[in-house]
């Protein structure tokens, strides 16, 4: 994992989330990149530029400034002595803004924090992370505020036994690897609509075939409650993060299925929640 994206709107929330990349990224050997999108002043909708022809330039250093400010006070440590990089990015979209960014600098996961602390900057939970979600070219780290950073020892995975599961089991071995942690992969379902026995068989016999990790196991729950059963199921194991799949070429009922209960966790905020598009990984 060569780099870590994080952004931040410079509220309270976020604080959590950037001491959590932070030691993450010091924990994989990971480049750190923190930025902040924001956008000029306008008056009816037209960019300032005349009288203050300095205005761009001046804006940048105030946000490249504030953004030194932010990770210093919060982390106790100069920037020379971290690997971190510092980027503010002006954009219309604080949305666009960051995607443009995961486009440009190809990171290996984006953190943003759970909760935000400003809805005119677009930083909600319910609003920004599930748009990044649904457009970020890589998986989204979700960090709730209170949230601090323990070695990470066990991973929850919540598995449909597709064949892009595979795929993104792939992709949290490189954050469990060097952890050694495990990674528990859990299947739901009702014992009525259960019938994947074979289906199982097949996923873990070619997951094996393809992966070099043995801390990689399986699991399948019965229950008429999806969210409840997983919910209690992550406490018993004492998940660290919890991962899943925001599904959109299904049938009806499994896309419902998948927007929900994504959405229900994210709601949850008490575990970190990395979530991976389906159409990046098929």
């Amino acid at each position: 994992m060569k780099t870590i994206l994080f952004a931040t709107d410079y509220s309270q929330n976020s604080v959590a989330a950037l001491k959590y990349a932070h030691k993450m990224s010091t924990q994989l050997g990971s480049r750190l990149m923190v930025t902040h999108v924001f956008d000029y002043p306008t008056v009816l909708g037209t960019k300032v530029e005349e009288p203050f022809p300095h205005l761009e330039e001046d804006a940048f250093k105030e946000h490249h400034t504030k953004l030194q400010e932010f990770c210093v006070t919060h982390l106790g440590v100069g920037l020379d002595e971290v690997n971190i990089q510092l980027e503010a990015i002006e954009h219309k979209s604080v949305i666009n803004g960051i995607i443009d960014k995961t486009k440009d600098s190809n990171p290996s996961l984006l953190v943003v924090g759970m909760k935000g602390g400003s809805t005119l900057r677009e930083f909600l939970m319910g609003n920004t992370t599930k748009q990044l979600i649904n457009k970020a070219p890589c998986p989204v780290l979700s960090i709730p505020a209170d949230t601090s950073f323990n070695k990470i020892g066990t991973i929850v995975y919540a598995t449909d036994f597709e064949e892009e599961d595979i795929r993104i089991i792939k992709n949290l071995i490189e954050i469990a690897k060097p952890f050694n942690a495990e990674i528990k992969t859990v299947h739901v379902s009702s014992e009525k609509e259960y019938a994947g026995k074979q289906r199982k068989e097949w996923f873990v016999e070619k997951l094996k075939n393809e992966i070099n990790y043995p801390r990689v196991n399986f699991e399948v729950l019965f229950s008429e409650d999806t969210f409840e059963t997983l919910r209690i199921y992550l406490g018993d194991v004492g998940a660290d993060i919890v991962a899943m799949v925001e599904r959109q070429q299904r049938s009806l009922l499994k896309n419902i299925f998948h927007h929900d209960l994504v959405k229900k966790m994210e709601s949850y905020g008490k575990i970190p929640l990395i979530t991976f598009h389906e159409s990046n990984y098929q």
